[in-house]
């Protein structure tokens, strides 16, 4: 009766029709585009909780007889409820497995060649979301109010200020003046609660659009089955019900891997480091920031120049350009690679030496400058590091374009006997 009376309202049988009954591949790597969707719901799920407890503001107020600053006091006490840590911890790991996750997706995307035409729009959006989340997690990171939080923000406050002709007006609308100030805080909050969350809700509607518009691209292993099935744009599982109930057991398996990671991994403690103060506690950034400042060790400290008028210097270079540049070449990759046909089949990674070889050889030396972020436990000097990385991914590359090069050949040669 109740569907009855809904479905003369809202017509929801068409809607079964149209979106409900259409096909989902079940290749088990489309699994960490919904990892990452579900890891955003739990993120906005525990925000919401957080929310409510959490003060956005350097007023100081008094917690167990000391002064400190009320964003700070409110995340100790949210410490303090009962489940209020493990729920601190779900939502800072559900941040971290999502930005693996759309990560690990554009990485399946780009060595299965599934940018190609006419899905250069879509990669374009799903390396916005990756930007986005990563933004949305470092806008994060300051909320806490803790010695360490501000130390670490205040890598990416002279980043900001080092970009050529804009940077100090840019610094000081992110940062809503100089580092720290009264309205920092309540700056990142608004961006942390309201922008980066409603971009990234607008990113992942587009990104559902085109990808239900465009469908998904398929394993070559189904182009002989489509084809006995007269033709199918898709083999797999209706989406209702087959794939919703497989989509809510892994939602349900995912919350339980990160509610044991919440249990078992503790995050900074903002206790023991304090609220801010003059000293600068030894930190380095998470593993999504740590290339960037690995890259930042290895320009040299006296590299200043100016362009124009605007200045240049290592932080220009390493927070600004280097980023700058990784960005613009990825979004590049789907125009470089053209392909003339639509492609609605993944490519078999082993079968493009070129490109997965160059993927190969970015992933090592995007490696190496994470692990130059700790050159001074490492006792390496930035210039052996420096050769490091370049050995390193001029090995990676060579070698691996050669294997498969040899391997592409072998089976050409076994296609002709």
């Amino acid at each position: 009766m109740i569907f009855k009376w809904l479905d003369e309202r809202l017509e929801l049988r068409k809607f079964k029709e149209k979106f409900l009954s259409k096909t989902f591949p079940t290749h088990p790597t489309f699994l960490l585009g919904e990892t990452a969707l579900f890891s955003f719901v739990t993120l906005v799920a525990t925000g919401i909780f957080l929310g409510f407890l959490y003060e956005p503001s350097t007023t100081m107020v008094s917690l167990f007889g000391a002064m400190v600053p009320a964003a700070y006091a409110s995340v100790v006490k949210i410490d303090l409820l009962p489940m209020g840590m493990i729920i601190r911890r779900i939502h800072h790991w559900s941040a971290m497995i999502m930005i693996a996750a759309i990560l690990a997706h554009l990485l399946r995307v780009y060595f299965t060649a599934s940018y190609r035409k006419p899905r250069e729009i879509n990669w374009l959006v799903g390396l916005s979301l990756w930007g986005t989340a990563m933004i949305g997690a470092f806008t994060g990171y300051l909320l806490p109010y803790s010695q360490f939080s501000v130390t670490a923000t205040s890598i990416a406050y002279y980043m900001a200020k080092s970009m050529p002709w804009i940077g100090d007006w840019m610094s000081r609308l992110l940062f809503a003046g100089d580092f720290p100030s009264d309205g920092t805080v309540p700056r990142f909050f608004f961006m942390h609660v309201m922008l980066i969350p409603a971009a990234l809700i607008g990113l992942i509607s587009l990104h559902m659009l085109i990808l239900i518009k465009q469908k998904h691209t398929e394993p070559k292993s189904n182009k002989d089955r489509k084809e006995a099935q007269g033709g199918r744009r898709l083999i797999g599982i209706p989406i209702w019900p087959e794939q919703a109930v497989i989509s809510l057991s892994f939602f349900l398996f995912l919350l339980f891997v990160v509610v044991l990671m919440a249990a078992y991994i503790p995050l900074n403690p903002i206790e023991m480091y304090g609220p801010p103060s003059p000293g600068t506690p030894v930190m380095r950034p998470d593993w999504y920031f740590l290339v960037v400042y690995g890259f930042l060790k290895l320009v040299p400290g006296d590299l200043v120049f100016t362009i124009l008028g605007g200045k240049i210097t290592p932080e220009t270079i390493g927070g600004v350009i280097f980023p700058g540049l990784n960005f613009l070449a990825y979004a590049l990759v789907p125009f470089i690679d053209r392909s003339k046909e639509p492609q609605p089949y993944m490519e078999n990674p082993l079968h493009r030496p070129f490109m997965t070889s160059l993927g190969i050889g970015a992933i090592i030396f995007l490696c190496m400058m994470a692990v130059a972020g700790y050159i001074d436990v490492l006792h390496i000097t930035p210039r052996a590091m420096t050769v490091y990385a370049l050995v390193a991914t001029a090995a990676a590359w060579s070698v691996s374009y050669a294997l498969l090069r040899w391997y592409n050949g072998k089976r050409g040669n076994n296609a002709k006997a």
